[in-house]
């Protein structure tokens, strides 16, 4: 079984040789370099010793075309052929020197990971800085075996995002992979490219459940409602002036038509504790569906503006609300592992 495997990844190789032999070589390389890269927190600046330069398929056409030539001009003895064909030689070697120098000295660092949830997409975002004094053009990046996503240029001493997406097929952390920073400019002659491993990771909440289940009633209290005390946030209504009210607080509009002074009310809301619970839920769900209707109850609790706790396994997050209170209960969701 073994051999019949090696056997077939050879053939696999052969082939790739054969039809794609310029993708064949790259590979190649970007296998010795995998050997020696290194995860970094960053910035990572861009060294001459760091880029890696090859013809793309144009470039080789290109050279295809400049031998023909050649061997034209020595058939014929043509001086005006050699003088062509050295000139377009010497612009080939230009646009080489110009796609290098194009990539060389820039500085990448990680910029800000957006969480998703399981099932969607997470972004990573590069910042390129260009320390230099002359404008780089056309820089793109790429994860291994995909392609470049969109392409920025770089004004002198100066930085511009990139933005690189990656599937988030399960919930916990994902660190982002290797990822390639290459160019084409200035012809399209020559690929120069190198590879970075940056230390980033976006965090991945659990795939919300579809809408419609409810929270059942726990401990604690549930429903939106517990009462009403004097306050600052909802009118309630108009009562008799009494005095020592402020008078702030007096209702003018209504005083031509009762001839007595009216006080405006208002009213707050009080709710209880509402916690969403792990035990409350069915004991015939399993793991993943507990966490996928928990992320979706604190989803919609947030949204409607409601005070809540999260109770899990070995975990309590004491009822709250806003972006951080959000935040630690989804985490806690996405990180969650059973008990040994």
């Amino acid at each position: 079984m073994k051999a019949g495997t090696r056997l077939l990844q050879s053939g696999e190789r052969f082939a790739l040789i054969l039809t794609q032999p310029f993708k064949a070589v790259r590979r190649r390389i970007d296998a010795w370099i995998f050997t020696r890269l290194r995860r970094v927190p960053g910035p990572v600046q861009v060294t001459r010793r760091r880029v890696y330069i090859l013809p793309t398929r144009y470039g080789y056409g290109f050279g295809l075309l400049l031998f023909v030539m050649l061997l034209g001009s020595m058939n014929y003895s043509n001086s005006m052929a050699f003088a062509l064909t050295f000139l377009l030689a010497g612009l080939g070697l230009v646009a080489m020197h110009h796609t290098h120098a194009n990539l060389v000295d820039i500085e990448v660092r990680a910029g800000r990971a957006q969480d998703a949830f399981a099932g969607d997409v997470a972004r990573f975002t590069l910042e390129l800085e260009n320390p230099a004094r002359a404008t780089r053009y056309a820089l793109c990046a790429g994860w291994t075996d995909h392609s470049p996503a969109g392409a920025t240029d770089l004004p002198p001493q100066q930085s511009a995002p990139l933005v690189l997406s990656l599937p988030a097929a399960r919930r916990g952390w994902l660190p982002a992979p290797r990822f390639s920073v290459l160019t084409e400019f200035p012809l399209g002659l020559f690929h120069a490219w190198t590879w970075i491993e940056l230390d980033m990771a976006c965090l991945v909440y659990p795939k919300p459940a579809p809408r419609g289940e409810r929270p059942p009633a726990t401990a604690g209290g549930s429903g939106l409602r517990a009462g009403q005390r004097s306050g600052q946030e909802e009118f309630a209504g108009l009562r008799s002036y009494q005095r020592g009210d402020a008078m702030r607080s007096i209702h003018w509009k209504s005083l031509a038509k009762l001839q007595t002074p009216q006080v405006k009310q208002f009213s707050e809301t009080l709710e209880k504790e509402f916690w969403l619970d792990w035990a409350a839920l069915p004991p015939a769900w399993d793991t993943e569906r507990r966490l996928s209707q928990l992320t979706r109850w604190v989803l919609d609790a947030e949204a409607e503006g409601r005070v809540y706790g999260l109770r899990l396994p070995g975990f309590a997050q004491q009822p709250g609300r806003g972006d951080t209170h959000r935040y630690q209960c989804l985490k806690a969701l996405a990180l969650y592992e059973e008990p040994a």
